[in-house]
């Protein structure tokens, strides 16, 4: 099988940025594409707080629910220390793709020196779609529940993965 495209992103959490981003790459690619989950080996950290499982099964939830999962197909990509190794980590772990999309700058990099045609995303309200700051909100208890599809928001309250994030939150701040 062959995908016109991936998407990479870690997706800490999948919020209506990534959401939007992935619409918006559908209307331009013949489906299916690739969401493929970065730093899949990390969990549990304040920057990678849930693990590639469970960030499969919120975004799949999300795809299923609005009828996209014909459409996607979602991998996961560990990462590399050795930059030189990471583009062949993508094509071991994904689907042949065609292209990828990506704003991340080394991402963008590693993939173009290997001949791989990359393209930027359009940013849907970055200043308010922004990981960081959602995993910020939900470490404080403040409504963050806005900023994410409802399956994903569902899905994390449903498994307590809000009170995980407070708990890395409260224990790095005690160091």
């Amino acid at each position: 099988m062959t995908v016109n495209a991936i998407y990479i992103g870690r997706f800490q959490p999948f919020h209506n940025g990534h959401y939007n981003a992935l619409k918006w790459i559908l209307s331009k690619e013949n489906p299916p594409i690739a969401l493929c989950i970065g730093s899949a080996q990390y969990s549990h950290t304040i920057d990678n707080p849930f693990t590639a499982g469970e960030r499969i099964e919120m975004i799949w939830n999300q795809l299923y629910t609005d009828n996209l999962n014909s459409q996607v197909i979602i991998c996961v990509i560990p990462d590399s220390d050795i930059h030189s190794t990471w583009v062949s980590l993508v094509q071991h772990y994904c689907p042949k793709f065609k292209r990828a999309y990506s704003n991340d700058p080394l991402t963008r990099i590693l993939l173009t020196e290997h001949g791989i045609e990359t393209l930027p995303i359009p940013f849907f309200n970055r200043e308010i779609y922004e990981a960081t700051k959602i995993r910020q909100l939900i470490a404080n208890g403040e409504n963050w529940e806005h900023l994410v599809p409802p399956k994903i928001a569902e899905y994390i309250k449903i498994n307590r993965l809000d009170e995980r994030i407070k708990m890395i939150y409260k224990t790095k701040n005690l160091k």
